[in-house]
């Protein structure tokens, strides 16, 4: 199909210039449903992107809307701050009974804000008033959030230079494979913790993605945050694991630390726990961990209840059923991978390689203008994909977990006809 870019007039004229998805899908949105959007002139857009992760069920899930126009028709709370309401007794049970017990994780909850930054921020808030301690670790392209704690444990050079101040009290070391294989892991950060001329301050914490998104859909190893959660427990730190774009079922296992067989000490989780792209946020973190004074850290939009209702449904809907969902993930998974094995092997003289774990993968070009070329034919022929990684150069494909094996085949060609365009 020919798409027409819309006129943006009052969105170019009144709208900031931060703006950004928008400039890579010109187009008016209008109504979505699934994993399709519909613009206003009646387009129809297959979703690889699910919200950034936060659709990971999909635009308009049926079941979950019905949990909430039922909630809203009965006049149910809909701010709450941190009271008790109905909504999220519902929310903490099922999240006790269908999640944490049988995984038997000793978590308690807390709900920070609205946003996965939020989630962060109350993390290295909580591990350094447990620890006592000022000095968090990170990782090499680590994304962690936009605000400043965030940003501090954030490895972008380009999203930590928006902050304007120093970025104070974080650490980078080395992620999984860095170094290409060429260093024992953790040799750098053992050296730095015995040396007490190294110059790095005990950390209270070190803070991980287990798939790094925005960072390029870089894949830890199990053996290699087993080592990680190891060392944390040998040298006093906690391991904070952000589970907020790859939990919540994104790479099969609710948990994206499940595979690897650890327990975190804290976990962040937001995007997709609502379930309906509504806002909402938590952090997850063991019980003796729970030193907070009443009110010491607080937020007025932390009581979305709408948001509780939602999620409670999502719970009920695809994690009660032991495995059912997983199993569906890991299925759509190996289909892209063998998607991508034979658009690499087609286009072997660009270079390419593809890299993923359940429903995230990541299409690195050699050359890395190609990826937004690729995302913008993608875009033409009815796709929407995003970059990833420190230059762009990666391609994440991020659909729904709930897509059809029919749509996501479909999305697959456009995606292999968008890099033939390119070629």
């Amino acid at each position: 199909m020919t798409i027409t870019p819309p006129a943006l007039s009052v969105f170019e004229s009144l709208e900031s210039e931060v703006r950004s998805y928008c400039r890579g899908w010109p187009a008016v949105f209008d109504r979505a449903q699934g994993a399709r959007l519909t613009d206003e002139d009646g387009h129809s857009y297959l979703d690889f992107f699910a919200g950034a992760g936060s659709l990971n069920y999909g635009h308009n899930n049926p079941v979950l809307k019905r949990a909430l126009l039922d909630y809203i028709e009965r006049d149910g709370i809909t701010h709450g701050l941190d009271m008790a309401t109905t909504a999220k007794r519902a929310f903490l049970e099922t999240f006790q009974n269908v999640i944490l017990r049988p995984r038997d994780l000793p978590y308690k909850v807390m709900f920070p804000g609205p946003t996965g930054t939020n989630a962060v921020e109350s993390a290295l808030k909580l591990a350094r008033k447990v620890k006592g301690r000022e000095s968090i670790v990170s990782f090499t392209n680590a994304f962690h959030g936009m605000s400043l704690g965030s940003l501090a444990v954030t490895g972008n050079a380009f999203k930590r230079a928006g902050a304007g101040i120093p970025l104070v009290h974080g650490t980078p070391m080395p992620f999984d494979n860095y170094l290409d294989g060429r260093v024992p892991d953790f040799l750098w950060f053992e050296r730095l913790l015995e040396d007490q001329g190294s110059g790095l301050n005990k950390p209270a914490a070190v803070i991980v993605e287990t798939v790094q998104g925005e960072g390029g859909i870089n894949v830890a190893r199990p053996e290699w945050l087993r080592a990680l959660a190891d060392l944390c427990q040998r040298r006093d730190m906690l391991l904070i694991v952000d589970d907020i774009q790859m939990g919540c079922g994104r790479t099969g296992a609710f948990f994206s630390f499940e595979e690897a067989g650890i327990v975190p000490d804290i976990v962040t989780v937001s995007k997709s726990i609502s379930g309906y792209g509504l806002p909402m946020s938590l952090c997850l973190f063991k019980g003796e961990l729970d030193v907070w004074e009443p009110g010491e850290h607080n937020g007025t939009f932390r009581g979305n209840n709408p948001a509780f209702v939602t999620a409670t449904a999502a719970l009920e809907a695809y994690w009660a059923d032991a495995g059912q969902m997983e199993k569906h993930t890991m299925a759509r998974g190996e289909q892209i991978e063998q998607a991508l094995l034979a658009l690499c092997t087609e286009h072997s003289r660009l270079g390419a390689s593809y890299r993923g774990r359940g429903l995230v993968w990541g299409l690195e070009f050699a050359d890395p203008a190609r990826a937004s070329e690729v995302c913008a034919r993608a875009f033409e022929l009815g796709l929407l994909l995003e970059t990833s990684g420190p230059k762009s150069e990666v391609v994440k494909l991020l659909p729904p977990l709930t897509i059809t094996p029919e749509e996501l085949d479909e999305g697959l060609r456009s995606l292999a006809r968008a890099v033939a365009a390119t070629v």
